[in-house]
């Protein structure tokens, strides 16, 4: 006969038991295609600081609601509490136990294509179209100083090369740096020493240097590449010339003021860099809540293989697995003036 003191242990066993249902815990990262509420509860919807994600922008994903999630857990650096809530359709995940990298097909009999690759992506190379970017963030350093004559008018520029799976962040980073990783203490991170020539054309390509993007980057990916910061960075300005030289920027500059759709982008990549490469390539938007339009943020790229000053980028987008998952159907190319 069950005692009192036996029923209410077995009622609190049940609602630990729920409670631990009401979470499946993943792994890998969450990386936002839009500008989405970051919520403390799902039903509710309480947002305290109205939280929302960046566009482009990679989370620590922590849990899933259910097994097959409507709703991911993310830490939110910076936010107060930092555990957040976004809907599946905000974006997608990479890495660790939440990947929706597909499995490459087998070839069918009499297929003459080359071979499927074989590995989830190593890295990711995050391009951004600053014009974009800027449209939201116009009180940015880089922003303020954005001209029509200048390089990310018509021109990709750097958000970061990120070592796989996205989990694999801050390797051997101290403590008091982890801590400063938010945008508001970026200064407060140790500088990037880099050869002169390199500095330059970093602060060209990465706009985001004036407001210390590159002291970020390195500290949370460019610690995990196996390198010293002058060939992390090196590495990533090589992919980004390869992707400027090509009919993908061509496509996009053309293209300015218009729409793009996901299709003509990953076709523009395989006019540059090989049959299948598209395949690789992922579409971010954000909404300009001012104008109400949807716009190009970013292009991620899955790659493969090893990185350095001769490396192929065609390659590299081939080595990796296709992802189904082409983001954003459809937006438009910004210009650099604010709307």
């Amino acid at each position: 006969m069950r005692t009192g003191l036996d029923f209410g242990l077995a009622i609190v066993a049940a609602l630990l038991t729920g409670a631990a249902r009401a979470e499946v815990k993943m792994s890998g990262s969450f990386v936002a295609d839009a500008t989405c509420p970051a919520t403390q509860a799902i039903k509710s919807g309480k947002n305290a600081g109205n939280i929302a994600t960046d566009a482009g922008q990679s989370y620590e994903l922590l849990a899933g609601n259910k097994d097959a999630p409507t709703h991911y857990l993310i830490r939110v650096p910076g936010a107060d509490p930092e555990r957040r809530w976004v809907k599946v359709d905000c974006g997608h995940v990479s890495g660790g136990s939440a990947s929706t990298m597909p499995a490459a097909p087998m070839p069918t009999e009499g297929d003459k294509s080359a071979a499927p690759a074989s590995g989830k992506p190593e890295y990711v190379l995050a391009l951004s179209w600053q014009p974009a970017f800027c449209e939201t963030k116009p009180d940015k350093t880089e922003c303020k100083a954005q001209s029509a004559a200048g390089f990310d008018a018509t021109h990709f520029t750097l958000h970061g090369l990120w070592p796989q799976p996205n989990g694999n962040f801050y390797c051997q980073v101290a403590a008091a740096d982890k801590a400063n990783d938010n945008p508001a203490h970026w200064q407060d991170l140790p500088p990037v020493e880099l050869e002169p020539n390199t500095r330059s054309e970093l602060d060209q390509v990465m706009p985001g240097t004036a407001s210390d993007l590159d002291r970020h980057e390195w500290i949370k990916h460019g610690t995990c590449y196996g390198k010293s910061q002058q060939q992390y960075f090196s590495d990533a300005l090589n992919l980004m010339r390869a992707v400027n030289a090509s009919p993908v920027r061509d496509l996009f500059t053309q293209k300015i003021g218009q729409d793009l759709t996901s299709d003509q982008i990953r076709a523009a990549f395989d006019s540059a860099f090989g049959p299948g490469a598209g395949d690789r390539v992922r579409v971010s938007c954000l909404n300009d809540h001012s104008s109400g339009r949807r716009l190009i943020g970013e292009l991620t790229l899955g790659l493969a293989g090893p990185i350095g000053p001769n490396a192929s980028l065609s390659e590299l987008l081939l080595a990796s697995v296709p992802t189904n998952n082409a983001g954003c159907p459809k937006g438009t190319v910004d210009p650099i003036e604010f709307q």
